[in-house]
């Protein structure tokens, strides 16, 4: 018999698979709302984030819908054939935590050794952000450039690479849904405006406010897709105009 590499399994995956053989088993019933997300985690033994992480990965695989204001719900097995593979995904919240250690540190680099011409390239960046959001058109690629200027900022081109890697994985199918359920105006406003305190410390060529203020980016962003799915940013979007209990076993979180 053949030997088979044995691949070290995110933890995320580790607790959607025992959520969807629940599913698939008739455990949770087609239709049934599942228990709330707080309770799930309390039964697996895992942190709300890595459950968030695994309910999201079931969303994307069609296994469950998440309905504003009511709950999270079980699906019909045929909206189960559009299953994704998520095998190479990265979980949303560890790129945010991997992020704030290392763009922290870049914010620090770019305003101890950013050149004039490169600060107003940030500049410019965050300008465009908040134009874009003023005419209502999504500003991601703008962010996406304060960040990268960010990087370039620091002559490092190891950095620029690394910073472009982990901001594009929030591109994938887990992070853009993640997203998707916390997107808005108002969240853009608060991104924008953190985003302002990054840039007024790169302007006073402050390194110490820079890591600091980019270290409070990412914990907020944090922060902002681990709360509630249902309730917290359910009822943001409303307010913007933007939807019978079982027990788990708890996770081996031992990587086998």
């Amino acid at each position: 018999m053949p030997i088979e590499a044995i691949e070290p399994q995110r933890l995320y995956r580790q607790i959607s698979d025992q959520l969807r053989k629940l599913i698939v088993d008739g455990e949770f019933a087609v239709g049934s709302r599942l228990p709330s997300e707080r309770d799930l985690a309390l039964q697996l033994g895992v942190s709300r984030p890595s459950l968030r992480e695994a309910l999201i990965a079931l969303e994307v695989e069609g296994h469950i819908e998440v309905r504003m204001g009511s709950g999270i719900y079980v699906c019909p097995p045929v909206q189960r054939e559009r299953r994704s593979d998520l095998s190479g995904e990265e979980g949303p919240l560890e790129l945010i935590r991997a992020r704030e250690m290392i763009e922290g540190e870049v914010a620090y680099a770019a305003a101890q050794h950013g050149s004039r011409q490169q600060i107003a390239a940030i500049e410019e960046a965050y300008a465009l952000m908040i134009s874009n959001a003023e005419a209502g058109i999504d500003p991601l690629e703008a962010d996406r450039l304060f960040h990268i200027r960010m990087a370039e900022a620091t002559g490092n081109s190891v950095l620029v690479g690394l910073v472009t890697q982990l901001f594009d994985a929030r591109l994938g199918p887990l992070f853009e849904r993640l997203h998707s359920h916390f997107d808005g105006t108002r969240v853009w406003k608060e991104a924008i405006d953190e985003h302002g305190l990054i840039m007024q410390a790169l302007r006073e060529r402050n390194p110490e406010q820079a890591r600091a203020a980019m270290r409070r980016h990412m914990d907020i962003a944090f922060t902002r897709y681990s709360a509630n799915l249902i309730r917290e940013y359910g009822n943001r979007q409303q307010q913007e105009g933007k939807p019978r209990k079982r027990t788990a076993r708890k996770v081996d979180t031992q990587l086998k």
